[in-house]
């Protein structure tokens, strides 16, 4: 690819926003860091006309590298290289596959990814918290919030907490935890220490559990580490989430907060949300709040974090007090 070699990553994040247009960049950048959002913005920012031929190239790129991430999670190193040898050519196959270097190694319990939710529950619920909370950290988190929720009451908010405040585990470890579950598990494993668990990892799990669970958690947890259950929950519903509410629920949270607060919010959200924000307000309030927005000019984006955050924790006390329903994994959507 002549020309798309000299570029860097940074550049052809930037390029890559610009052809997939604001609204699909909008949601990327909420996966992003600030310094990212910041560093990208700024490539945009300095980058002259990108032609046709240049975009097509590092969209080609990006796909490119999303198929090899497929296959290899699907069938191993090998795989993915006969396939894409087949489909670009041996020499761009190794290309892209040089690429992922980082991401060469299949993870760990990788054939117990692929097993029924019911099995892998026999199959692990006699095991010490610790390696259940392991190996929930590593599998998908629909199969890990199943099992979550069939575990006794009190071993979930145990493994639930050791998830949460898991952070980095030797291979050793996992390699003995391995041998025990699967012998003829044939995972490549690092020398490196292998990153699992944390926050992100047990609010996947939680968005996902029924609300039995997910109280029964928060309750054991509220009382042995309520530093931590509040870390949890802050993360359990994003402001994004407000378009999986009904239209009656969204109406109750606007009427709870500031309008200043919903124009903040909505600097770096798309389209979806704010057509629930706008489709649940009346006419008047609608255009004060498209007005505010107008004369806003530019903000921090810590501002819009912490106007979304003021909106969600409004969300959680509607929940909390049974004004509200938020959908969970795992529920029956009979309202009583």
């Amino acid at each position: 690819m002549e020309g798309i070699t000299e570029l860097s990553g940074k550049q052809k994040a930037a390029i890559l926003l610009i052809s997939l247009g604001p609204d699909k960049s909008a949601k990327i950048f909420k996966h992003l860091d600030e310094e990212q959002i910041e560093e990208v913005t700024l490539e945009i920012a300095n980058m002259q006309k990108v032609g046709t031929e240049m975009k097509n190239k590092v969209l080609k790129e990006f796909y490119h590298l999303l198929q090899a991430n497929d296959y290899i999670s699907s069938g191993g190193i090998k795989y993915a290289r006969q396939i894409l040898a087949k489909a670009v050519g041996e020499d761009e196959a190794d290309n892209i596959l040089n690429r992922l270097t980082a991401n060469l190694q299949v993870r760990p319990f990788d054939n117990i990814r692929k097993a029924d939710a019911d099995q892998l529950l026999n199959f692990i619920q006699g095991e010490h918290p610790q390696t259940i909370a392991l190996i929930l950290s590593y599998i998908e988190s629909p199969q890990a919030s199943q099992i979550l929720s069939s575990l006794s009451e009190e071993v979930q908010s145990d493994v639930a907490k050791r998830i949460a405040l898991m952070d980095r585990t030797s291979p050793e470890i996992i390699k003995d935890v391995e041998s025990v579950l699967e012998k003829k598990l044939s995972s490549v494993i690092t020398n490196e220490y292998a990153s699992a668990g944390g926050i992100d990892t047990i609010v996947d799990i939680l968005n996902q559990v029924d609300r039995g669970t997910e109280k029964n958690i928060f309750d054991q947890l509220d009382e042995e580490d309520p530093d931590l259950s509040e870390d949890i929950k802050k993360q359990m519903f994003v402001f994004e989430d407000i378009v999986l509410l009904s239209d009656k629920a969204v109406q109750l949270v606007l009427r709870e907060v500031e309008t200043h607060d919903i124009a903040l919010a909505l600097k770096t959200s798309g389209e979806e949300v704010e057509e629930v924000i706008f489709n649940n307000m009346s006419s008047r309030a609608r255009d004060m709040l498209k007005e505010d927005m107008e004369y806003m000019g530019p903000v921090r984006i810590r501002e819009v974090e912490d106007a979304q955050q003021r909106i969600v924790n409004v969300i959680r006390q509607l929940e909390e007090s049974g004004e509200i329903i938020i959908a969970r994994g795992g529920e029956s959507e009979l309202v009583v």
